[in-house]
């Protein structure tokens, strides 16, 4: 079984990530695809947490037949399984670390952490979960996770200071990344990473309720009460994760207990409307496009990455001074006649055009590049 709905709502996430990422001028962004600044949260921040929720969803399919309810309990999983996952973790991470580091590859102040660090982490984690737990074994892992994260981080203080505290630089979490990876490993060498070692456990928790959703949703009719059902459940996530937020604030850099039910709410609430209009109601001409980007987004991922930053550090002199091809592009192709706010948000829509283009060719000749 293979859902389209899940394909497209994969689609909206990388197209929203890379729209988010490439903005002309990150002094000229629009407030809603900017992240919160610390608590809170935008419509920027629910990208990442649903594309965790999507890669939840996939596994119900892509490992049905090993997970505990369809094979004998008694019978050994096949090593290859392990292998094959571990084989994941170590791919995505090392693209990780290969976008982090470039052009220079500084090993000694290399970011460790990431976007595909954190993917790598919470799928293998995930996974090894799924293929030895029953389903209410996980719910119960999942709440104890959340809870078990927002003691840590509110009762517990940072040795040598005894602290507790939710600042970027006093928070437990940020103490154990400093402690563990070093502050030279850490974003821009800064006191804390939002991609941490420690907040990547209630990340898990993200893929894990899409693997719940996944398991539930393949039993269910394809009808509209399904469609409402997810919807419910969704807003429901929502409200109980927003009155968490009350105590433990809304926020994605500490990947909050809060956070992560606000946005596995919203997450629900999408993929309810794609399979509604896609499963249900069989309008698939409008997801097309997404589909296209959906098939291939790791692909899109680290290829935009790339370009990107290949953009940003190649100089070209302009007026008696070297500018990156970047800002040439952005001033002379967008600024000159839509202004630097709507011309820095011309150029990323432009970027996702652009990439756009590319993986449809990669469509048309069935180039699906998986890891």
């Amino acid at each position: 079984m293979r859902l389209t709905s899940l394909d497209v709502f994969r689609g909206i996430a990388i197209a929203s990530m890379i729209l988010v990422n490439n903005p002309g001028s990150w002094n000229h962004v629009y407030p809603l695809l900017k992240h919160a600044e610390w608590h809170g949260y935008t419509p920027t921040d629910l990208v990442f947490p649903s594309f965790l929720f999507i890669v939840g969803v996939a596994m119900t399919f892509s490992m049905s037949k090993y997970l505990p309810e369809n094979r004998n309990l008694e019978e050994n999983i096949s090593p290859k399984i392990y292998l094959r996952i571990l084989r994941r973790c170590l791919i995505l991470f090392l693209l990780g670390l290969l976008l982090n580091g470039y052009p220079n590859y500084d090993l000694a102040n290399i970011r460790i952490m990431g976007v595909l660090q954190r993917i790598s982490l919470a799928y293998g984690l995930s996974a090894i979960t799924i293929l030895h737990l029953s389903r209410k074994q996980i719910w119960g892992l999942s709440i104890g996770l959340l809870i078990g994260y927002a003691v840590v981080m509110q009762l517990i203080p940072v040795p040598n200071s005894g602290v507790v505290n939710l600042t970027p630089e006093g928070n437990f979490a940020a103490y154990l990344d400093r402690l563990i990876l070093g502050e030279h490993h850490l974003l821009g060498g800064g006191k804390y990473d939002p991609e941490g070692l420690l907040s990547t456990l209630p990340a898990v928790v993200t893929v894990l309720i899409g693997y719940l959703t996944g398991n539930w949703l393949k039993k269910q009719p394809i009808n509209s009460q399904t469609s409402l059902n997810l919807v419910i459940i969704g807003l429901c996530n929502i409200i109980v994760g927003h009155l968490w937020g009350l105590i433990f604030p809304i926020n994605k850099s500490l990947w909050t207990s809060s956070y992560v039910l606000v946005t596995a709410g919203w997450a629900l609430v999408l993929l309810a409307a794609c399979y509604e209009l896609i499963e249900v109601r069989q309008q698939q001409k409008w997801g097309f496009p997404f589909e296209v980007m959906g098939l291939n987004s790791i692909f899109l991922f680290v290829a935009s990455g790339f370009v990107a930053r290949i953009l940003i550090y190649t100089k070209i002199p302009q007026n008696g001074e070297s500018i990156s091809l970047k800002t040439w592009i952005y001033q002379n192709g967008f600024v000159s006649w839509a202004g630097e706010m709507n011309g820095s948000l011309a150029f990323a829509i432009a970027t996702v055009l652009v990439w756009w283009v590319v993986l449809y060719g990669m469509y048309q000749k069935r180039w699906f590049i998986k890891v």
